[in-house]
């Protein structure tokens, strides 16, 4: 059995072990000793092997492989002895080093994107992030000068305190600032923040629009929007109407707040049968709790189809949905008797469910009582009756009932007066102090 030291180093133990591959001979017991480490004493390790040719090295070249881990072979060089204590004495180093350079690998693995749409989220395949994109607003009619950042910054708190105060069960998340790309000519590039240089970039902290040249010498011009995400304070529950054959009415109906918002402004509450597609789907129940709670039942989808305010553009408008064309869809619902889904906002998260951040809790603090417009307050006679109640938050708010032949119209209190009074970017909407059953519910 060849020990070490081997007679002409590393070429000798090669011829011998290609001798004994000659043979068959490739089975043999190894022992490996190590020097001392610190205070530990030599160590001496032993394992089986087998002798496998250097498909490396190539030619009459072979290396220890072992018999129990495949993987584990042992290769040969020509060292001294003073050479290997030296090694082993700095083996810490080399771990350390070794340690130091060592990466960690990533890489793209599948994910059943559609599966978890469908069956996780609460709206199937749309998700609960609500925003609110706002546009600098221009300066002058030809568009070539924005109100800086803090400008469109106001706006949208002014938007979302407006919003709150009107009845819209909605709570603050986050706020960012969104760079939008856009071809700028003429007066509006000479008028824009120059962004070419290092220098330049103090001016940009405030503008609402600035621009570079592109390597094809096109003015680009970045507009600094704003987006606002809110959350309904206890996230959004789902309403199915059913109808039947003879359903002349839907039992209710919709108007919009200044700021956008959808919501459902009156409700039929039909005591003697209850044939009304509102009452038989709980609907007005839902309303009843709203004006309770002084809130808007806000609407946040029809047939998963969002029909919330997504932005304004930089003539301060607001973009949303109108009422005309949704009435006529639920009406074309109930033509065709197919199953009408509304989604609402809710104010009140289920019990043991804390609301996300504080976020209501904040707003409760932050925003005074609303009040309720004296419009909306009808004085007693024979035919219409007026009552005030005290909420849980002690915060005084009424209701009007009108009667009528076979129904009774509620009117919620704690609500915008300005907010009535605007319906759709033209006049030809529904109006909340014209209403008459004949044309206003749907």
């Amino acid at each position: 059995m060849p020990t070490s030291s081997f007679k002409n180093g590393k070429s000798g133990l090669q011829r011998t072990l290609h001798e004994s591959f000659k043979r068959k001979e490739t089975s043999i017991q190894v022992r490996v000793r190590r020097g001392r480490r610190g205070d530990h004493a030599e160590e001496v390790v032993e394992f089986h092997a087998c002798i496998v040719p250097d498909e490396k090295a190539g030619g009459k070249k072979y290396v220890l492989r072992s018999i129990s881990d495949p993987n584990y072979a042992i290769g040969f060089t020509d060292r001294t002895e003073g050479e290997c204590v030296a090694m082993l004495a700095t083996r810490s180093s080399r771990v350390a080093c070794a340690l130091s350079k060592a990466q960690l690998q990533d890489g793209y693995v599948s994910y059943p994107w559609e599966k978890k749409m469908q069956e996780l989220l609460p709206i199937p395949n749309s998700s609960c992030f609500l925003s609110f994109l706002i546009l600098p607003k221009a300066s002058d009619r030809s568009a070539s000068r924005y109100h800086d950042l803090e400008d469109t910054l106001a706006r949208a708190n002014a938007w979302l305190h407006a919003s709150q105060q009107s009845g819209v069960p909605i709570a603050f998340l986050n706020i960012q600032t969104e760079s939008l790309l856009t071809k700028i000519s003429g007066e509006t590039a000479s008028c824009t923040v120059n962004a070419g240089s290092l220098s330049d970039l103090s001016n940009l902290a405030n503008a609402s629009l600035y621009g570079f040249e592109d390597y094809h010498g096109v003015d680009i011009g970045v507009v600094r929007a704003v987006r606002l995400w809110y959350t309904p304070l206890g996230g959004e529950v789902a309403v199915e109407i059913n109808l039947r054959e003879g359903d002349s009415k839907l039992g209710f109906a919709i108007s919009r707040t200044n700021e956008g918002f959808i919501y459902i402004s009156s409700v039929l509450d039909d005591e003697e049968d209850g044939e009304a597609a509102a009452t038989r789907s709980g609907l007005v129940d839902l309303y009843k709790e709203a004006t309770k709670a002084c809130k808007l039942l806000v609407v946040s989808r029809v047939t998963s189809q969002r029909v919330l305010p997504w932005m304004v553009s930089s003539t301060g408008a607001i973009r949303c949905f109108d009422t005309i064309s949704l009435s006529q869809k639920l009406s074309l619902h109930r033509h065709a008797l197919r199953p009408i889904l509304l989604h609402v906002f809710t104010w009140d998260r289920p019990t043991g469910v804390q609301s996300i951040d504080g976020a209501s809790r904040w707003m409760r603090q932050q925003l005074p009582p609303t009040s309720l417009p004296q419009q909306l307050i009808h004085s007693s006679s024979s035919s219409s009756m007026s009552s005030s109640y005290i909420n849980n938050d002690g915060v005084s708010s009424a209701f009007s009932l009108r009667r009528t032949e076979s129904a009774r119209v509620v009117h919620g209190g704690g609500l915008s007066g300005q907010m009535l009074e605007r319906d759709t970017a033209g006049d030809s909407s529904f109006r909340f102090h014209d209403f008459s059953l004949s044309n206003k519910w749907v």
